[in-house]
């Protein structure tokens, strides 16, 4: 079943069924095509694929008909033309980067991105000659001021890592059309479940398939979203560069997009009783998801997203130590800085996944030191809750 076959067809069901195309065995799960290279029938039809006079499976660092069914599926569920696998979610990003800029071009990109994702523009982006500058998510005006003659990109994810702040889809794409530039969404932490950016304007749509969509943390991969005319620079990158998805991977994840629609309304109905939770509690300074009606970006969320997500973040009184005793006493839940898992994660962005930022980006960001991001798995909230008290007990 192609992309074009399941458009009368809901998300649930193009998440299970989206993109695949049975083999002469009728298998009923999808095939998982362990192999770098394929058989050609003779030496001219060989030349013609390599040639590009012939479409079809030539070698599996650009073609595998597993991977080629999971980007399938996705571009359908985002409601694109085209989905490009990657090794990771970072390797999406600097795909897309690298396929689509020039030396002399610039990229205007949020604060609150992932840390990694500014160590890659800092640190590897700019040293190909193309400028980086940073604004504020919420604050088009700074989107603004930051557009010059060469801006060729504008780079966002929402909602924000940890922060839970919310971008506005339209005004950015409105923007973006207006300076003749790109506008690109990291859809990490809603994915297209529970928000599909295409359809306020952006132009393309990177994922982290190790997040929400593998949905058990055992996998490693990343996704480029958008026309064909877009991705096709994309897929030359990844064809020359090689940052692939393995077969292997690829099926993992076709297994994960079944369950998502499910998932991801379980992890958004426990996240936000924690959220409710978390605010009743003295210890807390502040606590940052976007369901609260009180967060500056509530009402942004519920006119793009269906729901608001598995990832919470809150300040605790005290400064790193005390969230430091506060994470240490937990039992039940994961200290690592993966998310998106079934299993609840809790973690200190300023020492893990920030730490490389200087005092000043992490400042501009508003990663604290007494910050804590839990991303809500699918256990019982109760055991969220228990294991919790653990930490209030101990600041």
């Amino acid at each position: 079943m192609t992309i074009k076959d399941s458009g009368n067809m809901h998300f649930e069901s193009i998440a299970i069924r989206g993109g695949y195309r049975r083999t002469q065995e009728n298998e009923h799960s999808e095939a998982l095509f362990l192999t770098s290279s394929y058989i050609f029938e003779n030496c001219d039809t060989a030349a013609k694929y390599f040639n590009n006079e012939l479409q079809g499976n030539v070698y599996s660092r650009y073609s595998n008909p597993t991977v080629r069914t999971f980007e399938e599926r996705l571009a359908a569920l985002e409601g694109a033309d085209r989905a490009v696998a990657t090794s990771s979610g970072m390797a999406a990003t600097l795909s897309v980067v690298m396929g689509l800029l020039s030396a002399g071009d610039h990229i205007i990109c949020s604060r609150e991105v992932f840390g990694s994702t500014i160590t890659l523009m800092d640190n590897t982006i700019s040293k190909f000659g193309v400028e980086v500058s940073y604004v504020a998510l919420t604050d088009i005006n700074d989107w603004k001021k930051a557009i010059k003659p060469h801006t060729k990109m504008l780079f966002c994810e929402s909602p924000s890592n940890p922060l839970n702040e919310v971008a506005d889809f339209e005004a950015l794409a409105a923007l973006a059309r207006q300076a003749n530039c790109l506008l690109v969404v990291d859809n990490c932490f809603c994915t297209p479940a529970l928000q599909r950016p295409l359809e306020w304007g952006a132009d393309i749509v990177v994922h982290s398939a190790t997040k929400y969509i593998d949905g058990q943390g055992r996998c490693l991969g990343g996704a480029v979203v958008g026309s064909d005319e877009l991705m096709a620079p994309v897929i030359g990158f990844l064809r020359s560069a090689g940052p692939t998805m393995s077969a292997f991977n690829a099926w993992i994840f076709l297994k994960g997009l079944e369950t998502l629609s499910l998932r991801m309304r379980a992890h958004s109905s426990s996240a936000l009783q924690l959220a409710l939770w978390l605010e009743r509690k003295d210890q807390v300074v502040k606590v940052n998801y976007s369901g609260l009606k009180q967060h500056s970006g509530h009402a942004l969320a519920c006119k793009q997203q269906d729901d608001f997500g598995g990832v919470l973040s809150f300040q605790v009184k005290g400064c790193r130590d005390a969230a430091w005793r506060f994470i240490d006493a937990t039992q039940m839940l994961s200290l690592t800085a993966n998310l998106g898992d079934s299993k609840t994660t809790i973690v200190h962005p300023a020492s893990t996944t920030h730490s490389r930022l200087s005092n000043d980006q992490r400042n501009a960001a508003g990663i604290t030191e007494n910050l804590i991001r839990v991303a809500v798995g699918l256990e019982n909230i109760e055991d969220i809750q228990r294991d919790l008290e653990f930490g209030f007990g101990v600041i």
